[in-house]
């Protein structure tokens, strides 16, 4: 049992830490809702990287999609959340903390303290669409392009904060035809530079306002790839062949767009001496 725990240690923190989440507001709140909720979405997260562990071609795949739909057709379109980061900041301004605060709270903000972007890796609905694209490995150097996702991240704040300024009417239904218009101007756009820059991730690298609240709170992430230099032989498949252009090689949290690390375990599937693992430093 020990063993079998030691394996899974990955996949059990996790869904403790979505659980403990579920229970924690199911209490304060007496909402069964957030209980299914974030079980649901620990549950998947949780059984995809034990999935992966096991070397099943699609596993990360299937939390893509079990998550991501999830979130967007769900929660999204049905219930009329707005889960982009507008609706984190319309949610903010009005003093709810509820939908998009929490979410934002517990996989953008704090959550990356513990996994870094594992949420991008496995539960973004953008995402889930453009890992299908054919440029999984990106061609050429890394643009130095990144500036824009500020501007789009100070543009989604002005937009909302002038909605309260001004005092707009029917804010709920700006909202969600915001959230259904920003979602198909994302995957327009994401596809679109997908194919010129050749990297289904360059939406991620270099639009995505998202990344403002992943970043510095990444750098500090408990889980992250590890490498054992004595099986490393230093062929770098597994920088030629990450999504994301980090340095796995670097141990340190200084690494080459370490932030970026998305816990795709791509890197890990190519080395061919099973040199790196997901682990804590």
């Amino acid at each position: 049992m020990k063993k079998l725990i030691k394996e899974n240690r990955i996949s059990i923190i996790i869904w403790c830490i979505f659980e403990i989440v579920a229970i924690s507001l199911f209490i304060s709140t007496s909402k069964l809702f957030y209980l299914l909720n974030f079980t649901y979405i620990g549950t998947c997260v949780s059984l995809g990287i034990l999935m992966m562990k096991h070397k099943l071609k699609y596993a990360r795949n299937f939390v893509q999609i079990g998550v991501g739909l999830y979130m967007l057709v769900f929660l999204g379109i049905i219930c009329r959340e707005n889960m982009q980061l507008e609706g984190f900041w319309y949610y903010l301004f009005l003093g709810v903390f509820e939908a998009a605060t929490i979410h934002y709270f517990v996989a953008k903000i704090v959550g990356p303290l513990i996994f870094g972007r594992g949420w991008c890796g496995y539960a973004c609905w953008t995402g889930m669409i453009l890992d299908l694209l054919p440029y999984k490995v990106p061609k050429g150097e890394r643009k130095k392009i990144g500036w824009i996702k500020y501007i789009v991240f100070l543009f989604s704040l002005t937009f909302v904060g002038a909605l309260f300024i001004f005092k707009v009417g029917n804010l709920e239904t700006i909202m969600f035809y915001s959230f259904i218009i920003g979602n198909l101007f994302y995957y327009a756009l994401g596809i679109l530079l997908a194919f010129i820059f050749k990297d289904n991730r360059a939406f991620c690298k270099y639009i995505c306002p998202i990344t403002v609240f992943l970043k510095p709170m990444s750098y500090f992430s408990y889980i992250r790839v590890r490498c054992d230099h004595l099986k490393c032989i230093n062929c770098k498949k597994c920088i030629r062949n990450c999504p994301m252009n980090v340095d796995m090689l670097d141990d340190s949290r200084k690494r080459k767009n370490g932030t970026e690390c998305i816990l795709c375990a791509k890197c890990i599937n190519e080395c061919p001496k099973n040199a790196l693992r997901l682990n804590k430093f």
